[in-house]
């Protein structure tokens, strides 16, 4: 990307569509993703207010993790069990990592990652 370009503008200077610039970076971060998913994890990415702004790659991957942590996870059952979130994400970190491994993403999550942030700390769309 050439100095001062939008994330969201190729090299031409044609505005690309949000929504397919997320999804280009939401295949190359987990290409077995299935449809289906990919489709909930863009419309996530698309409705929250705190990742408007955010570089496509960082808006697909914190998407993508608050999807995975909500939809295959005990997470939310956790959380009404009464654990506070760190512990909660604590102990579904490891489904979290196996899910992302299955759509064959590389990058894992880290107890010191979700402390630091993650979509979940961003307004829900």
């Amino acid at each position: 990307m050439k100095r001062g370009g939008s994330p969201d503008r190729p090299r031409d200077g044609l505005p690309l569509d949000r929504r397919a610039v997320i999804a280009e970076a939401l295949a190359r971060l987990a290409p077995r993703l299935p449809d289906f998913e990919a489709e909930a994890v863009l419309d996530r990415a698309l409705r929250s207010p705190g990742l408007r702004g955010a570089v496509p790659e960082t808006a697909a991957w914190l998407a993508l993790t608050a999807f995975a942590r909500h939809a295959f996870t005990e997470y939310d059952d956790l959380l009404d069990e009464g654990y506070d979130r760190d512990s909660a994400r604590h102990f579904v970190l490891d489904d979290m990592n196996a899910m992302l491994a299955e759509w064959g993403c590389r990058r894992r999550v880290s107890d010191e990652a979700e402390i630091e942030a993650g979509e979940d700390d961003l307004p829900e769309a």
